[in-house]
């Protein structure tokens, strides 16, 4: 797991994200190495998450490539090429559910902080 991917993940921990989860999708994917998954309990909330760690990763020199879907925060996705991490509101994760469309990744649970 990179410094920045540890990063991102610490930084939504700070701003409060529920079930996060991790998929190692190494050897199964071509466009980048893992999947941040987690959930902000309002699309408020998971602007927030995502300004967290925007703004953690470019103090460390590690602007985003891309930010899509900020606006309307359903669904927030923010690229950094080796990982990809996907803000959801509950019911748009349920309903896209990458999770299931990536069955085969190993998943790695987040519930305590990284140290």
């Amino acid at each position: 797991m990179t410094t920045e991917l540890r990063e991102a993940i610490q930084a939504a921990q700070d701003r409060k994200a529920l079930n996060m989860r991790l998929l190692d999708l190494e050897g199964s994917c071509t466009f980048t190495s893992h999947f941040l998954i987690c959930t902000g309990t309002s699309t408020r909330h998971t602007q927030a998450i995502c300004d967290g760690i925007v703004e953690g990763l470019k103090k460390s020199g590690c602007p985003p490539t891309h930010v899509e879907g900020y606006s309307q925060a359903e669904w927030i996705l923010v690229d950094y090429l080796n990982f990809i991490v996907h803000i959801f509101v509950e019911r748009a994760r349920e309903f896209y559910d990458l999770e299931r469309l990536w069955k085969t990744a190993a998943r790695i649970e987040i519930s305590e902080p990284l140290v």
